[in-house]
Parts: structure tokens; sequence; C-alpha cells
């Protein structure tokens, strides 16, 4: 029952024939006179207060938790602000749970977990070789592997790839997966017999008692952040069962976030470039050009050598960032610094801006990179070579996920890398310098390849990282600035999203977020928002629990995101 009022769930007598379920066991119960699932979190001896009523029939015959992942399940929930049944069943696989157990009688039972180690290691390369010795002795001893990817397409691959070491040891579950893949799969994982399960963030939750090593692949990629309750990020959900589980974790990409530093994981990295070299092209030069004479002349040497080219837009929409036309100052907040779209209302903060604070010039030109946009502009250069991913257009024109589907390309251009560092939301620099990174990789290794760049900002701390082709000196940097503004892995954010009129939710979020700092309401498409922030937010998100449930027993829609990507 996905309700606050029932989290600390209701308590029934276990029948003689049922005597041997446990913790994490899937039953049948009456309640209000239906018969319903429930897990069982907890058993207890003695004689009850009162009489109570009979478990009815167990479903399945493998427990889908045990008592070390319900530890990490009661804390997702409290931290998410999520109710505890709809943390419980992500731990369930889509069917009813069965055993599928070939291994043989004599096969290698796991060994109790050792000390909990969490490594991160840095590297622009294909991340399979590094993980594939490993999984190797671990597969052998028993244990269970989970590999996650960002994406259904980055999981086959890499699923792929592990399969030619480890053959039908290794099984794939992703959403798009069929539900009876997706429940042998977690039966695998679950009975310990030495399997690897590669998935998207479906899998997070599995494997409970049998996991020897967790591998996340590119931890700071949106794809891991979940977007309906529980909004639980992967990274820290494996984080906090690794503690408590005893199994190693590794990550592997090439920009670790700064939630990772900050948490203590083991960075290993050596003092040679991660991405290719990567040029930068300054946009204050120019004579007004949407594609710069470097970036064309660049274009145009790669097309006239039978190369092929990738141009990165950041959307699909028009424009991400707009400039003066008198002085070509770039349209920024003056007070949170986020960039400014043509109506000059902040997205982020909510400031009002008339003329330009630096020339006083009212007039203000887009410099952002939608497809369209480009995509002509590309025409009227180069005619009609021009095309989308995967069309075998010798120059392809897409966005951040169009990357997932690129082939290696002779040189990859970032139009306008303004529009990413200037977004409305503090992980700006740290995301735009991630993207940047993935489209440099996906260049083709060998001299005369390379990625560029257009910048109106370049001495700004993510093209010197860039150049570097070194990740850690920019993070720690990052990192720091993050202490002095509050803002996290330091402090706490949590969004909290409504369609109740504020007259109704205002009274009741100031009443729970005593201690927080709220601003808002701002109004969306479905009604309004507020974000709270502060050093440690553990109590106002407990006391949130009855602010949510109260409006949702109103008939109000509720959404709370803790640690939130976009603001």
């Amino acid at each position: 029952m996905p309700s606050f009022a029932v989290d600390d769930g209701f308590a029934y007598e276990v029948p003689d024939d049922l005597s041997d379920i446990g913790v994490g066991a899937l039953v049948r119960v009456p309640l209000g006179g239906r018969r319903v699932k429930g897990y069982v979190t907890d058993l207890r001896t003695g004689s009850p207060d009162r009489p109570l009523k009979a478990i009815l029939a167990r479903s399945g015959d493998l427990p889908v938790f045990d008592r070390a992942l319900l530890q990490t399940v009661r804390w997702v929930s409290t931290h998410y602000v999520a109710p505890l049944s709809t943390v419980l069943s992500r731990c369930a696989p889509p069917n009813v749970p069965r055993s599928v157990r070939d291994a043989p009688d004599d096969a290698p039972t796991p060994a109790a977990g050792g000390r909990a180690r969490s490594r991160y290691l840095v590297t622009g390369a294909d991340p399979v070789p590094a993980v594939a010795p490993i999984v190797g002795p671990l597969v052998d001893a028993g244990r269970a592997v989970i590999v996650t990817a960002p994406t259904v397409e980055e999981a086959a691959r890499v699923m792929s790839a592990l399969e030619d070491d480890h053959g039908d040891t290794v099984m794939l579950a992703t959403s798009q997966s069929s539900a009876a893949k997706r429940t042998r799969a977690w039966a695998k994982v679950t009975e310990s017999g030495g399997a690897v399960v590669v998935g998207t963030r479906e899998v997070t939750f599995w494997g409970a008692g049998s996991l020897g090593l967790a591998v996340v692949i590119q931890e700071g990629r949106r794809g891991y952040k979940a977007k309906q309750t529980p909004t639980f990020n992967v990274r820290d959900v494996l984080r906090r069962r690794s503690a408590v589980e005893r199994f190693g974790l590794l990550f592997v990409g090439a920009v670790p976030t700064t939630d990772a530093v900050a948490a203590g994981v083991e960075i290993v990295a050596d003092n040679r470039r991660v991405w290719p070299l990567t040029e930068i092209v300054d946009r204050r030069e120019d004579s007004g050009r949407f594609i710069l004479d470097r970036t064309r002349a660049a274009i145009g040497s790669v097309l006239r050598g039978g190369g092929s080219v990738f141009v990165l837009a950041n959307r699909r929409g028009y424009a991400a960032a707009f400039r003066c036309v008198r002085c070509r100052e770039l349209r920024r907040c003056t007070s949170c610094g986020a960039g400014l779209e043509g109506s000059g209302t902040c997205q982020r903060c909510g400031t009002e801006h008339g003329a330009c604070p630096v020339c006083g010039g009212e007039r203000f030109e887009p410099i952002g990179t939608g497809i369209g946009r480009t995509t002509d502009e590309l025409k009227r250069m180069f005619g009609d070579v021009i095309g989308e991913v995967g069309d075998g257009s010798r120059i392809q024109v897409g966005t951040e996920r169009d990357l997932v589907e690129l082939d290696p390309v002779d040189l990859a251009v970032a139009i306008d890398a303004d529009g990413l560092m200037l977004a409305p939301h503090y992980r700006a620099d740290e995301d735009a310098l991630r993207l940047l990174v993935r489209m440099a990789l996906a260049t083709t290794p060998g001299r005369g390849r390379k990625a560029l760049v257009q910048t109106g900002m370049p001495d700004h701390p993510v093209m010197e990282a860039l150049q570097s082709g070194r990740p850690m000196g920019f993070v720690e940097a990052e990192l720091a600035a993050r202490k002095e503004s509050g803002f996290p892995p330091v402090g706490e954010l949590l969004a909290l999203g409504t369609n109740a009129p504020p007259s109704e939710a205002t009274p009741l979020l100031e009443a729970a977020g005593e201690g927080a700092t709220i601003l808002g309401p701002a109004p969306t498409a479905g009604g309004h928002r507020w974000l709270l922030q502060g050093s440690d937010l553990g109590t106002v998100k407990i006391r949130l629990r009855s602010l949510v449930q109260s409006l949702r027993d109103t008939g109000w829609r509720v959404r709370v995101d803790a640690d939130p990507v976009d603001l």
C-alpha cells in the first residue's frame, strides 16, 4: 500500500505449515475483506496482545530481501521521503520469485563478506576490459555481480562484451526486458550460483545476500536518478548497500562526481590524459557568426580528407543562451549567475531583468544550438551532407542522447558550450564537463582526430579541465565551491511539487520545514514547486511524511525529489 500510514506494517500469525518463512518472504494476507500481497519485515515470538489473523499463503519460494538489504530500504524510504512499500517493491522481480537453481550440489557457497571497499576507476576507455578480470574470480567462487549502465543500449553493449568472457552466466535485465526475463535474472543473481546481471537502475536492489561486487558505469549520468517515487540515485543506494552488506563497489568513468569524492570513495587515477585532445575556440573573437571560421575550417578539412563529423546541439529547442547585441556580453542573472532566456526572467530564482547591466543595451540575440538551427547553418556551408546520427551522413547532428548510438568520428564539435555551463542549476559546470568529455571520447583515436568546443568563456574552469585532459583538479575545486554555497553534496536539497494551491500547501510546508531555507513557490505546468535547503534535512524529511500524506489524502498530487538533478 503506497501510503506512509502503513509504514509500521501489520501483525499476523504465522501458521504451522508456513513456519519456515523468514524476513523478505512474499506472502498473501487478509486485509479489509481482501487478499493482498505483503512483505515480511520482522518476526517475533510470544503471545500477542490480541488475536491475530493468520497469513494465508506464501508466494514463490525465494525471499526478495534480507535483513541487511532491509536496512538500506528503510534508509531509502526516509532519505527520499517515500512510503516503505514503494521501496520494498524495488527489491522484487516482476513475477512471483521462484527458484531457477541449476548449479550442482557441490557448487561453492558464497563466502562471508569482508571489509567493504568502494573505488572509482578514472578512465575514458571501454570499461569492460577493466571489469572483466574482476568478475571472473567472483563468479567462480559462487558470488553474484550486478553491473549497471545508464541506458538500455549501453547495458546491452556491456552485456555482450562480458558474455564473450563469461558465457551464459551473464544475463541482461533492463526496463525493456520482458517480465519473464527480468524475473529469471533476478532469481539467478539472488540464488548465489555465480551470475552476472547487467542492467539499468532497476537492478539496484537485487541480489540480497549473494552480491560480491556491484559496478556502476559513468555514475554521474542522469539515467541513474529515478524520476518516480522513490527518486533514488543508483550511486547512493549501492554505496549504502555496500557498507551494510559488505560487498565491493566499483565505479568506472571519465569524470567522478563531487558526490563520490565527498563520500570518500577511493579514486584510482594516473597522471595521463583521460580524453583526447580538445581545442577551444574563443567566440568573443568572431564576427557574429553562429559557426565560427576556425570551426568551419576544421569541419571542411575533415570532409576533404574523407572523414566524419559529429556536431553537438544542446537541445531540440531553439536557443540555450542569449547575449547583448551591442557588447556581446552573455546574459546572466545578477542574483544567482544562471543564464537568462529571451524573456529576461531567471528560471532558477525568478529575478526579473531589463537592459544589459554592462552597456545598457536592450537587444539580445540567441546563441543556443537547437538541432534545427544548427542543421540549417551547416547545410548553407557544406551542402546536403548533413543528417541525423545513424543515417550514414558525413556530418551528423544530435544531442546528448544521440551519443549512445554514435559510431566513432574524426571530429566532434560543440557549437555552444556556454549554454551548458549557464544552465539554471548548481550542477551545471559538472554536467557540462561530463557531457563534453563524452563528446570528445566519441572521436576515433589517432593523429589529427580531436574535439572542438566553441565558447565565450575560454578561461572557465570547465574549459581548462577539457584542455588538460584530467578531471580531478576540476572536481576538487568544484567541491570546494559547493562547501561555500552549502549545495549538495555538502548540504542537502529537496524539491516538493504539488497541484495543491499554495494557500493550502504553504502553511503545512513551513511547519514541516522548520530549520530549513524554503524557496518558492514557483509556478510549474502542473501546479507549484518549492525548494528546501539545509545542512541536514533529516528531521525535515521525517516531518514531511505526514505533510505529504495529508495532501494526498485530500486528493492532491505530491512529488518529493530528494537531491534533485534539475531545479
